[in-house]
């Protein structure tokens, strides 16, 4: 079943399971959009992103990693 941006537990899940020991702070936001349109699954025409998604997955990815 496919999932779009709206999904940032999902997609915080994916990233930490397909990205190990990445620091999610560190990847710049052009990277992170390109990661995760890359997932599997992932609706590529989902909409648009902004920066606030981008920061709450990127906190959600660090919370299933520590």
């Amino acid at each position: 079943m496919s999932y779009g941006w709206n999904d940032v537990q999902r997609i915080a899940e994916e990233l930490a399971e397909g990205k190990p020991g990445v620091d999610p702070f560190s990847v710049n936001f052009v990277d992170l959009q390109r990661w995760i349109m890359e997932l599997p699954d992932f609706d590529n025409n989902s909409g648009r992103v902004g920066e606030k998604v981008l920061e709450a997955v990127q906190q959600l990815w660090n919370d299933e990693i520590d």
